[in-house]
């Protein structure tokens, strides 16, 4: 008999996407880096000559950061590496456009958000 598992691709699937779904949540919401997008556009500064401050915790002590995915890594190389992927290039289109959707925005279009009962006609 013996042979391999039949459940072997199955367990398999399930870490990776376990994997995947865990990195989901470590990074900032697109509506938070648009701001932080827009400020910076508007005090006129470019997104890679900020200096960072030196983090320990940080891969790169904090040092190499990409602003638009909101990620750190190791060195300038794999930073420079990043840039040229295809992640980075939809992430920067994305960011360009307009602006991506609030939380304020989904409350209204669930109708939890301020009543629009238009202008006051007379007060009495």
């Amino acid at each position: 008999m013996g042979g391999k598992c039949p459940h072997r691709k199955v367990k398999k699937r399930r870490l990776s996407h376990k994997t995947a779904r865990r990195g989901k949540f470590l990074v900032k919401a697109d509506d938070a880096v648009y701001d932080e997008l827009v400020k910076l556009a508007d005090a006129g500064k470019d997104a890679d000559t900020t200096q960072l401050p030196v983090d320990e915790d940080l891969p790169g002590m904090g040092q190499f950061y990409c602003l638009h995915c909101d990620r750190y890594f190791a060195s300038e190389s794999v930073k420079e590496e990043h840039y040229r992927s295809k992640r980075h290039k939809k992430r920067i289109k994305q960011m360009s456009g307009p602006a991506p959707h609030t939380q304020l925005d989904a409350e209204l279009a669930a109708g939890m958000g301020m009543p629009d009962n238009g202008l006051k006609l007379m007060s009495m």
